[in-house]
């Protein structure tokens, strides 16, 4: 008889990396419309961060966390997905209103679910879902970035900025990312990034020393402190769109828009969901990466015991790309 339960991670409170605990949970029974997922990998991002440190809102506990998964279709009784399909799945709620991708086995919305076919290793692909589609939805919903134009990724060695600047250049864009770590630097260029800039906290002065009528877009993934300096290396009639948090800071205090984004620069921002990345761009970008024409940034892998090492060098700012977690197989 197949096992009734599973290794997951389980965050009954807010706390440091070690109130992170792996427990026994009863595997999930999904109802008609609901996907049961076997988890071959999952990616960490800065979202489970914010949960573990007790920033997110909406959050309920205890909670299994991981917004995003990748693995295959353990069940689907609405006969939305075949069982052994390949598949990621993201968003809707996962890790922080229901249960997460930090298990072997996770159920979620069929709606969050995307197939995929790849012989990618299982590593590869787990760091492939909300990286690529954050990194797609803020260069096409956020920027509306065209090919010939010039793009500055504000937190360029994170997960999201690297993908950013992949999918850029393969679009035709001349790329500009920024790096606070010297070391970081040659990461930066192995993928193709035209110009790195070391964050001094004065990058506009640095955009404009290479363009001097600033960038056409710019990509703001460290937060608001560093908002206003990159809403100045935006050129007229630029656009900047805040789509990540790397500072853990989302607010703008005393926010008065007229003193504060510069003449002529346009401000948005992006945070996706499942359904704004199209099934045929992740299967493009999917067999790009097999084909050797673009690649997955990452960092490194860890095995499921080491989640506790995982999210302390994730906190820490180690990371150049993406950390994935590999669960064990379930017995």
């Amino acid at each position: 008889m197949e096992s009734t339960s599973m290794e997951a991670v389980v965050l009954d409170a807010p706390g440091p990396p070690e109130a992170l605990h792996i427990r026994q949970l009863p595997i999930p029974v999904p109802r008609p419309g609901q996907v049961l997922i076997q988890v071959k990998a999952f990616g960490l991002n800065r979202s489970e961060l914010h949960t573990r440190l007790g920033l997110a809102d909406g959050v309920t506990f205890p909670r299994v966390p991981g917004i995003e998964a990748t693995g295959v279709v353990a069940a689907a009784p609405g006969g939305e997905f075949a069982v052994g399909q390949q598949v990621f799945a993201m968003m809707g709620g996962m890790g922080r209103t229901f249960d997460g991708g930090y298990a072997q086995f996770t159920c979620v919305p069929a709606t969050q679910v995307i197939a995929f076919r790849s012989d990618l290793d299982w590593a590869t692909l787990g760091a492939v879902p909300e990286m690529l589609q954050t990194a797609y939805g803020a260069l096409t919903e956020g920027l509306d970035a065209q090919p010939g134009q010039s793009l500055l990724v504000r937190g360029g060695t994170s997960s999201v900025g690297m993908a950013a600047a992949i999918i850029a250049k393969r679009r035709g864009l001349t790329v500009l990312s920024t790096t606070r770590n010297p070391a970081k630097a040659d990461a930066l260029r192995a993928i193709g990034v035209d110009h790195v800039l070391l964050d001094d906290g004065d990058v506009a002065a640095q955009v404009r020393a290479i363009l001097p009528d600033g960038v056409d877009n710019a990509l703001e993934l460290v937060g608001t402190p560093t908002l206003p300096d990159t809403l100045r290396s935006a050129g007229r009639f630029g656009v900047v769109c805040m789509a990540g948090m790397l500072s853990n800071e989302w607010i703008v205090p005393d926010f008065y828009p007229i003193g504060y984004i510069p003449r002529g620069v346009r401000l948005t921002g992006y945070g996706g969901d499942a359904d704004d990345l199209p099934p045929a761009v992740l299967q493009d970008f999917l067999d790009a990466v097999a084909a050797g024409e673009a690649v997955v940034p990452l960092d490194r892998t860890y095995r499921f015991d080491q989640i506790v090492q995982a999210h302390a060098d994730m906190e820490a700012g180690v990371a150049v790309g993406k950390f994935v977690v590999l669960p064990n197989e379930p017995v």
